[in-house]
């Protein structure tokens, strides 16, 4: 060590060997101090790049948890089967449903799950990388399935979860969604109908473990040093987890055979527990019920709709308010005297909004699905006489409910199309509005946008030529 002294301060050279390379240390004292405590001192280290370093902790938990974050990828990252845009509707959280809100959404789908970000790709893939937790779907024992009848929207679908949740995905673009729509099925066949399969517990087991193995070899040796009273309080509590799991696991199983156990609802509609309703129920059961070949309820909304509806804008077209429809629904189906004059349904498009519905909700619909591939080949007829002819043949061959409900509703259509000048409805306009309703196919295929396309020119069809189709007819 090099000392020198000057009037003012003195300066302490410490041998760099003993501080490590590159360290250099300085004391600068105050030469007019007697006392120690007066004494500064700063110290100065000079590392070999240039930059101060880090402070690295060496608490090996925090080292475990370094190391799965550096080398472990997150799974979302690792299984990414389809990402893009689309636009997504949530309609129940929980059971429980909501206003339908439509909204772009980027949508990541991976083998397990499906992530929807609100904001643009980059935002969205940033977000994944700085830990943010978008909405997430678990696609165990979901349910995936085609909801025409959900939104006017073309190409809409539901996905429905296990906790009762419920989205509608939609996109104006047929193979895009028709892509979404296989993908998301073939991900939720891929995996176990039960959230708390063992397989898929084994499974992330097994990814824990394996990244997992400081931590545990810690948690092994915190368990050694611990003591004698302390390990008896741990083995206490991991027995008491123990038995409320093996509870919660009977619970569970008596859940799933009362479930299984319940009777159907066609017993509890023998027993006279549940009664019949108007709504949901086929047409031929519900003429039969009331000895006609025409619903009552379908005469009535036709008859308000004749009496004061006929030259209002949209007749049809504009959609009524969804809870009063409900209202008029939950009413028709108590079997309760309905009164279509009443004062709560003074606004039209509530009564056409109801008699959609009823449509809308046969099981199946006016147009029978065995006759549905026939209409379509008659109306693929290039001439119209022979297309006509054939479309009368085809409704002189359906069931008498199907076909005197046809004709009285075609018939009504006829004098909404003949005050177009008022009501804006024209012959095409109602064909969309009723094609889809009235006639669908089966089993929806990649060929729903054709069909959709035939759906409505039938309907046009029938409007425009209902003299010809139905006219020969006795009343």
């Amino acid at each position: 060590m090099q000392k020198s002294t000057n009037s003012d301060t003195s300066v302490e050279t410490l041998n760099p060997t003993r501080q490590g390379t590159g360290a250099v240390q300085m004391r600068i004292k105050n030469a007019n101090s007697h006392h120690s405590r007066l004494s500064q001192s700063k110290s100065m280290i000079l590392t070999d790049v240039g930059k101060v370093t880090e402070p690295v902790s060496r608490h090996r938990r925090n080292h475990s948890q370094h190391v799965l974050k550096d080398v472990i990828p997150p799974l979302e990252q690792l299984m990414v089967e389809k990402e893009g845009y689309l636009q997504k509707a949530k309609i129940a959280d929980g059971g429980k449903k909501l206003r339908k809100n439509w909204s772009t959404s980027w949508i990541v789908l991976s083998s397990r799950k499906i992530e929807f970000y609100k904001e643009s790709k980059q935002q969205a893939l940033s977000n994944m990388k700085t830990g943010h937790k978008p909405e997430s779907v678990d696609l165990c024992g979901a349910y995936i399935e085609w909801a025409k009848e959900k939104s006017s929207r073309k190409n809409v679908f539901q996905i429905t979860t296990v906790s009762g949740n419920e989205f509608l995905l939609q996109s104006d673009i047929d193979f895009i969604i028709l892509d979404w729509f296989n993908a998301i099925k073939n991900a939720i066949d891929r995996l176990p109908k039960d959230p708390s399969s063992p397989s898929r517990n084994l499974e992330l087991f097994k990814i824990q473990r394996s990244s997992s193995t400081e931590l545990l070899s810690h948690y092994d040796s915190d368990i050694k040093e611990q003591k004698p009273e302390n390990r008896k309080s741990l083995m206490f509590r991991l027995h008491h987890s123990a038995s409320d799991t093996s509870d919660k696991n009977r619970v569970k199983s008596r859940l799933k055979k009362f479930i299984t156990r319940r009777p159907s609802l066609k017993t509890l509609q023998e027993k006279g527990l549940i009664k019949d309703q108007i709504f949901g129920s086929h047409l031929h059961t519900v003429c039969e019920r009331e000895n006609s070949t025409v619903p009552r309820f379908v005469k009535q909304c036709i008859e308000a709709v004749e009496k004061r509806g006929l030259d209002v804008d949209g007749i049809y077209r504009v959609s009524g308010n969804l809870a009063t429809i409900q209202k008029l629904r939950f009413i028709v189906n108590q079997e309760e005297k309905l009164n279509l004059d009443d004062s709560q349904w003074e606004d039209i498009h509530v009564v056409t909004g109801a008699l959609k519905m009823f449509f809308r909700e046969l099981p199946e619909p006016l147009f029978p699905y065995s006759f549905f591939e026939r209409f379509v080949e008659a109306i693929k007829k290039q001439d119209n006489n022979t297309r006509v002819e054939t479309i009368k043949s085809l409704v002189q061959k359906l069931p008498p409910p199907n076909r005197d409900t046809m004709k009285v509703l075609f018939g009504h259509l006829t004098k909404i199309v003949a005050e177009a000048s008022k009501n804006l409805m024209s012959t095409q306009s109602l064909g969309i509005v009723f094609g889809p309703t009235l006639l669908r196919a089966e089993n929806e295929t990649g060929n729903m946008a054709v069909h959709m396309v035939y759906q409505n020119q039938i309907a046009e069809l029938m409007l425009s030529e209902y003299s010809k189709i139905f006219g020969s007819e006795e009343d």
